[in-house]
């Protein structure tokens, strides 16, 4: 091919301008430091794989840059997993996707403190799939880890994410009006 070089820097310029955004990605993932040139590399053929010219590679916006790294992260993530972590128990601990990372602001603390609460007023086996959907699983991997049938995961699983969303609404509209959350309106749209 004899574009190739002109293909190897239009990577690597596209690598070295987004790497910065490639590591938060991959941090507010849950991946490890010690994986990060791995998943950088791993963004690295996918681009190449998919794109294939300089010309495609130079116009990709960052949205699709942020899709691929994304992807990237959570298979090197779940692989990680799926090799090493028995079922996940975090009663009270906030999914790794949702970890507040140092340079974020206050708000977005007190949301992921918000949410790790509402967690733990889940039902076990909801809080248990909705944890895994947070941090990415899709359900065929659910009932792969739990054993449980697909529609049992399926159901489980929209009864919890529709009781976390009516829960957040709940807990938001009490902090907004200056009532304790139990205290909220009483409408359910």
């Amino acid at each position: 091919m004899t574009d190739e070089p002109r293909l190897g820097l239009a990577l690597e310029a596209v690598l070295t301008r987004f790497r910065a955004l490639f590591v938060q990605i991959a941090r507010a993932r849950g991946a490890r430091s010690d994986e990060l040139d791995e998943i950088v590399q791993d963004i690295r053929l996918r681009l190449w794989k998919a794109q294939g010219t300089a010309e495609k590679i130079e116009g990709l916006s960052t949205s699709y840059l942020m899709r691929v790294a994304t992807s990237a992260v959570v298979d090197r993530v779940r692989a990680r997993r799926r090799q090493h972590e028995p079922l996940p128990e975090r009663d009270g601990a906030v999914p790794p996707a949702l970890q507040v990372a140092p340079d974020d602001g206050i708000e977005r603390s007190a949301l992921a403190t918000q949410l790790a609460r509402v967690l733990d007023g889940l039902a076990r086996n909801r809080r248990i799939l909705v944890q895994l959907h947070l941090e990415g699983y899709d359900r065929q991997e659910m009932c792969a880890m739990t054993g449980w049938s697909e529609a049992k995961v399926r159901n489980l699983l929209y009864r919890g994410l529709d009781d976390l969303r009516v829960a957040m609404r709940q807990t938001q509209a009490g902090a907004h009006d200056g009532r304790p959350a139990s205290e909220g309106t009483d409408d359910d749209g």
